[in-house]
């Protein structure tokens, strides 16, 4: 119960941080920021790229269309978003839902690099190439392809007691082709909960 206050009152420092930030311009054409949301004492932490429009309007992530295939595919291992974290690399939404730029995510990543340190999960699964690229490079692992890690598991071994990251195409791909669900589901059974 204690060591929950302290991990609150960690993660309200960093919303606190990053709604004062003006490190980049995407403060200017924000809504709100995007933090993150779930059980701070998770063993699975998912990282996406960035807010999209709807994640920019309520302030939480994934709760457009990608957030509803994000809920089937938590479903699917039977989990719910209380048993998980989730947060972005950038907590601001690019205009008009661009990539994010290196130089936002190289101000930015130091909040999820604070959050990952509170969370301490065992399992990271990063959604996207960009959350991909940036955590395996953190981690010490060869960059690559998300079309060629999509689903493989990297085993690590480091301070915070991370065990392994996983590399998922970001959710938001099956509303773009629908055939990339399936994909995404067999992805998602690499992921051991236990």
């Amino acid at each position: 119960m204690v060591m929950t206050a302290l991990k609150e009152e960690k993660m309200n420092k960093i919303k606190d941080e990053v709604r004062n930030c003006k490190k980049c311009e995407l403060w200017k054409t924000r809504n709100n920021p995007v933090i993150g949301k779930g059980n701070l004492n998770a063993k699975l932490m998912f990282i996406g790229e960035a807010p999209g429009y709807h994640e920019d309007i309520k302030g939480e992530p994934f709760v457009g269309r990608a957030g509803k295939i994000f809920d089937e595919l938590l479903e699917s291992l039977g989990l719910k978003r209380e048993d998980i974290y989730i947060a972005n690399i950038l907590k601001c939404r690019p205009p008009n839902n661009r990539n994010p730029l290196e130089s936002e995510i190289k101000m930015c990543a130091l909040y999820l690099d604070k959050q990952i340190s509170i969370i301490r999960p065992k399992i990271i699964v990063t959604l996207g190439s960009f959350a991909s690229a940036y955590i395996l490079e953190k981690f010490g692992l060869k960059r690559q392809k998300i079309s060629e890690m999509h689903g493989r598991m990297f085993n690590v071994s480091n301070l915070l007691g991370i065990e392994k990251i996983i590399s998922m195409y970001h959710p938001a791909v099956a509303t773009y082709n629908p055939n990339m669900k399936g994909v995404l589901l067999r992805d998602f059974k690499s992921i051991d909960v236990v």
